[in-house]
């Protein structure tokens, strides 16, 4: 596992021991970041379920101002804080070891939401809600969800809404924006 682009391009990143991480497939995250590459340009960034942080990481390294990680499990947020400390970007990151939706509900505001929870687990639809619920996302915000192809994800309440959704082989990515308001 590596960063792809930007600043830390070609780092490596440690790799998380057992199966309680699942990482994301580099052809996948240079999809993400293929999506989202004109919104990340001084983008305040979360990374909810962090794992390793290599999205956050990526955005960091792609020219994101910063990026908040988030995740309950302590070894991954200590995973995390390695990978990033290697890449360089401590200066800019926050860590939290925290139940998802109790972070969602003290949070501040994010231009770019990464959801990318354990698959076969409704941590994604719970997330999704909260985020809208807490309204956390700036205008012209976007949220990232990846999920298994068959994973239904809900409309959101307007402001928000669906933009599109990709496949790559068993992965779905679902983008979501909040429109911005008229007037």
């Amino acid at each position: 596992m590596r960063v792809i682009s930007g600043l830390a391009r070609g780092r490596k990143l440690e790799t998380p021991r057992g199966d309680d991480i699942r990482p994301t497939s580099d052809m996948v995250k240079e999809a993400v970041f293929s999506i989202i590459q004109f919104d990340l340009q001084g983008a305040r960034v979360l990374d909810l379920f962090a794992g390793t942080g290599q999205l956050g990481i990526e955005a960091l390294s792609r020219g994101a101002a910063s990026c908040v990680f988030v995740d309950a499990a302590n070894d991954s947020v200590q995973l995390a804080k390695r990978n990033v400390t290697t890449c360089g970007f401590g200066d800019v990151s926050e860590f939290y070891r925290a139940d998802a939706e109790a972070y969602l509900a003290r949070c501040g505001k994010f231009d770019i939401v990464f959801v990318d929870p354990p698959y076969g687990t409704d941590l994604t639809e719970k997330a999704l809600q909260k985020i809208t619920a807490f309204d956390i996302l700036n205008e012209s915000g976007i949220i990232v969800c990846e999920t298994r192809t068959e994973c239904a994800l809900s409309e959101l309440s307007a402001p928000y809404e669906k933009l599109k959704e990709y496949r790559y082989g068993k992965i779905k990515i679902t983008t979501y924006t909040k429109k911005r308001l008229e007037g």
